[in-house]
This record gives C-alpha cells, sequence and structure tokens, in this order.
C-alpha cells in the first residue's frame, strides 16, 4: 500500500530492476567526477559491489533483469520486450569512460 492506503500503481513497484541499477551506477561516478565527493565515490562502491553481484549471471555473462527486494532473482529471463541489449552495454561504457 502506499502512503494513502490505495494499492501500487506500477507492476514493478516491489521489484529491483537492472537499468536502474546501472543507470545509478552511471550518475554515481559521474557525480564523484564533477564534484570530487568522497560520499559518491563510496555509493557507487557499494552499487556496483551489490549490481555485480546479484545481477550477473554467474553462469552466463548477461545480467537478470528483475530481482525482489531481498536481491533473488524475479524473472529468469535475460531479454524480452523491455530488456535489451542497451542499458548494460551503455553504462558499463560510460562508467569506463569515467574511471
Amino acid at each position: 500500500m502506499d502512503r494513502e492506503g490505495f494499492p501500487p500503481q506500477q507492476l514493478e513497484w516491489d521489484q529491483k530492476l537492472w537499468w536502474v541499477h546501472v543507470e545509478t551506477l552511471i550518475s554515481l561516478l559521474k557525480g564523484y567526477q564533477l564534484t570530487g565527493s568522497e560520499e559518491s565515490l563510496q555509493w557507487s562502491k557499494k552499487v556496483h559491489d551489490y549490481t555485480w553481484n546479484r545481477f550477473k549471471d554467474p553462469e552466463y555473462p548477461e545480467w537478470w533483469g528483475y530481482l525482489n527486494r531481498r536481491g533473488e532473482v524475479l524473472l529468469d529471463l535475460k531479454g524480452g520486450k523491455w530488456k535489451g541489449c542497451f542499458h548494460v552495454p551503455r553504462g558499463l561504457y560510460q562508467c569506463w569512460m569515467i574511471l
């Protein structure tokens, strides 16, 4: 329920999504690059570790798209209508360029 007691509108309200995490990595690294904020750097390390430990399939080189709130794979598909081959390589490339 939301703060007004209504059910959530978004279907993925309780999920952790691959694209949100990769975009967060980019944002935190850019924040560090532009400001030198140690807090941004520390958060980027935390998000990096979580993302690589939870989203990356250890057997096949692709990321899971959807995790539950406990960080467990929710859907074992790695591609579909919404999860394609855009966010992960683009995001990793941008992180690499910043570093």
